[in-house]
């Protein structure tokens, strides 16, 4: 198929399609659209902008009759908020010229505003596996009447805990549905996943985890520590021309935060910062004002690093190498978006060496390294997470990494303060507890009463 005419698509969708400006299907469409029609369970591999949104959102739609029934019969699970409304928007732009509801649901909202607009009926929910199983079990949001179930990014739900909120969603929506499934890496996880739920899928295979983009053009710079990276990234930052809409992945939100602070004197009115910490409004509208162009740099943890898709960015710049080698194809496929040309530079001290040959390996593609420019200083000031490593040997970054990642996932995987490791006493009773006395008789009672009578008087 070398068209969407190809797909015999309702004149509505084809009008949408027009509209959008999409003339090709992409490699992953063209598979899926057949496999979806047919109503049989399926999984797809792809790689982040390959089109996968779109890939299960036009067999779906094209198969989707108008009904006045409250209840979704299509429900698309996503790991973020972000994506969410990323998906809720792209299938509003499809379903322009058709009757169709869509309604997006994610935590870190008011639950009882969404029971409400779930209440008013939709005929495709999308949401985050929490926050759906949530408004289930308060009763406000019916599943029984779900065909079809699209999980998108499935590893990583499953790379963030999501297993047991998946299985829950499972065991309250009908056993006879179709299970469509899409992720950028097929890992043990999402292989027991399917062998547990999916009956006899269709794969569809379209890049083998660990193909690099081919129209991402990538280089990468040895940089000695944190603050030299800054002085790097201010030096090439400051060709506007060239660095017009520019992501900077970074580690953890701590140096998310702190590279934003350092950065605000040369740029502060041209960026903005994202991570789990910042409320879900400030992140959609960071988002927004990158989007639209209101600001040219955006400063993410590996939050944004999957799914989100934004138009024209020039430049994603990995300001660390990521803790697993998948997390950079991820972050680097924020550019050459629909097979646009991209542009992406790593940052990388030694001790992160190791990491990049890993990055390295599963691409089968040696990053070219650029001469380190000579007027950028080089600083000597560490950080603290520099200083703690200094003096350990082997591949260092990958320990610190893994603790660095933790803090992305947020409180409850930090080390306990001094003052919370104490044992819990149970309180003053329980540290000091009374001494046992015999109890008193009703007559013994009756005497000691008297008998302080007698002392008032």
């Amino acid at each position: 198929m070398n068209t969407f005419n190809d797909f015999n698509l309702k004149k509505q969708l084809y009008n949408a399609i027009e509209e959008l400006g999409f003339t090709e299907p992409t490699p992953i469409q063209t598979e899926s659209f057949p496999i979806i029609s047919s109503g049989k369970d399926m999984v797809g591999i792809a790689q982040t902008g390959t089109g996968k949104t779109m890939a299960y959102l036009l067999p779906l739609l094209q198969e989707l009759a108008f009904r006045k029934s409250p209840n979704p019969r299509i429900l698309i699970l996503v790991p973020t908020r972000e994506l969410v409304v990323q998906v809720v928007k792209m299938t509003q732009e499809l379903c322009k010229y058709q009757s169709v509801h869509v309604l997006g649901v994610y935590g870190g909202t008011n639950i009882n505003t969404q029971k409400q607009a779930v209440m008013e009926g939709m005929d495709i929910l999308v949401g985050t596996p929490g926050r759906v199983f949530d408004l289930a079990v308060s009763k406000a949001l019916m599943l029984a009447e779900v065909k079809k179930l699209v999980i998108d990014e499935v590893d990583v739900m499953l790379d963030e805990g999501f297993r047991r909120q998946l299985e829950d969603i499972f065991d309250i929506m009908p056993e006879k549905r179709q299970n469509i499934m899409f992720s950028a890496t097929m890992t043990e996880e999402v292989s027991d996943l399917i062998d547990d739920f999916f009956i006899t899928p269709e794969r569809v295979n379209i890049a083998v985890s660990g193909t690099r983009l081919e129209n991402i053009v990538q280089r990468c710079f040895n940089v000695p520590n944190f603050y030299t990276k800054q002085n790097l990234l201010v030096n090439l930052l400051k060709d506007r021309v060239e660095f017009n809409k520019v992501i900077i992945f970074i580690s953890t939100k701590r140096l998310a935060d702190l590279l934003f602070s350092n950065l605000e004197d040369d740029f502060g009115h041209e960026m903005e910062v994202i991570h789990s910490n910042k409320s879900q409004n400030y992140r959609l509208e960071s988002v927004k004002r990158f989007e639209e162009g209101e600001v040219r740099l955006l400063i993410a943890t590996d939050l944004m690093a999957r799914g989100i898709d934004l138009d024209s960015v020039s430049h994603v710049i990995n300001f660390d190498v990521p803790s697993y080698p998948e997390n950079y194809l991820h972050r680097i496929g924020r550019s050459g978006r629909a097979a646009k040309k991209g542009k992406t530079i790593l940052f990388f001290t030694d001790k992160e060496r190791e990491a990049k040959e890993e990055i390295e390996a599963l691409m089968n593609y040696k990053i070219p390294q650029v001469r380190f420019p000579k007027d950028v200083p080089v600083s000597q000031q560490l950080i603290e997470e520099e200083r703690t490593n200094t003096n350990r040997g082997g591949n260092s970054n990958k320990s610190v990494s893994k603790k660095l990642n933790n803090d992305e996932a947020g409180a409850a995987f930090h080390e306990k303060k001094a003052k919370n490791q104490k044992v819990n006493l149970g309180g003053p009773y329980k540290r000091n507890p009374p001494k046992y006395k015999k109890p008193q008789k009703r007559g013994d009672k009756i005497q000691n009463m008297a008998s302080k009578k007698r002392k008032g008087k």
